[in-house]
């Protein structure tokens, strides 16, 4: 007997959604399943604490739909690109070029105008940093054809030392290593409240999901961008300028990736430091694909990834594990949910053998 694999007719959105549950559920048993080995829990107690770490009080709630607002944000500005096989990987720095932006506007103005004219020039600088970090392997591609993932992704690593950088001009006290808070006592800089401060980040994250989806959809940039992703060859014969929209996606992806890092230094945490993102660009990069870049399912696809983490989270610490065994956990779960996609796109069919006569 061989087993064969073969390309799957498209399934009907029923059934690939139902093979994403099973495949969610059975990552979740296997988790339950390793908990209790390691540690003797009760496996409804892991689930338990799963729910409880992503909705178990208000706080956490408002939380999670935070973490899912800024994930959503990065994964919307990735998407673009994405469709016009531009591979970018930079999103990670691209937000932290933005979040830099912020903080030096805060540092440097904030004693000097007041705080919303403070605010306006943080939201320029931010979009226009990320914008000109997406801009730069953008023109690097349309002039000489190189390669993006790697070009986006060596810009991550720059803007990863750039704050490193001024993370020591600026420390406070001096030899802390770190920035601190700024402007603790003025507030200058921060962004304003909406009812609490975790609302306007998901305020903003709603509009860019519908403006992304009409832009995609019903826009001719949206159009151009479908063609140049199909082929640069059909996208040149019927009049479209590849270089042109090569260059004028990635302005929007960075941009759009610098507003997130608005967001996390003049909105959430009133700093700047290497890991304010928290891996957020790389993973965006994978909600994006696993929502077919479609920014509707990417809300959903955006809050699994985002449940799930601070779920695991909250396992290893009520099971007294520590932090590393929540990263596998998220692994694992990530495991699952991109394994389905093969079970998705492909089948496996058994044949058997036939024996030849003498």
């Amino acid at each position: 007997m061989k087993l064969h694999i073969s390309k799957r007719d498209t399934l009907s959105w029923q059934k690939s959604a139902a093979v994403r549950v099973i495949a969610i559920v059975l990552a979740l048993i296997f988790i339950a399943v390793l908990c209790t080995g390691l540690t003797g829990s009760d496996p409804i107690s892991v689930f338990e604490s799963i729910i409880s770490g992503a909705f178990g009080t208000q706080r956490r709630m408002w939380v999670t739909l935070q973490e899912l607002s800024i994930m959503l944000i990065i994964s919307l500005a990735l998407t673009p690109a994405f469709k016009m096989q531009f591979w970018n990987i930079g999103g990670e720095g691209q937000v932290l070029i933005g979040a830099l932006a912020s903080a030096a506007c805060m540092i440097k103005l904030g004693d000097k105008l007041p705080n919303a004219v403070v605010i306006l020039i943080m939201i320029v600088a931010s979009i226009l940093a990320g914008a000109i970090w997406g801009f730069i392997p953008a023109l690097f591609k349309a002039l000489w054809n190189t390669n993006e993932t790697l070009s986006t992704l060596m810009m991550n690593y720059i803007a990863t030392q750039l704050v490193a950088f001024y993370t020591i001009v600026w420390e406070v006290p001096k030899g802390s290593g770190k920035i601190g808070i700024i402007n603790s006592s003025t507030q200058v800089g921060w962004l304003p409240d909406i009812v609490n401060k975790y609302l306007l980040a998901i305020i903003i994250a709603a509009i860019c999901t519908a403006a992304m989806y009409i832009y995609l959809k019903y826009t001719k940039h949206g159009y151009e961008i479908s063609v140049v992703g199909e082929s640069q060859n059909t996208a040149r014969y019927v009049g479209i300028n590849v270089e042109k929209v090569v260059i004028r996606t990635m302005l929007l992806s960075g941009g759009v990736c610098g507003l997130a890092g608005l967001l996390l230094t003049g909105g959430i945490n009133h700093t700047v430091t290497t890991s304010i993102a928290g891996g957020m660009g790389f993973t965006a990069v994978m909600v994006s694909w696993l929502a077919k870049f479609n920014p509707i399912t990417m809300v959903f696809t955006s809050l699994l990834i985002v449940f799930m983490d601070r779920g695991a989270s909250e396992v290893a610490t009520s099971c007294g594990l520590n932090e590393s065994f929540s990263d596998i956990m998220t692994g694992i779960i990530l495991f699952f949910i991109i394994g389905c996609e093969f079970f998705i796109r492909f089948k496996i069919t058994r044949s058997k053998k036939v024996r030849k006569e003498a």
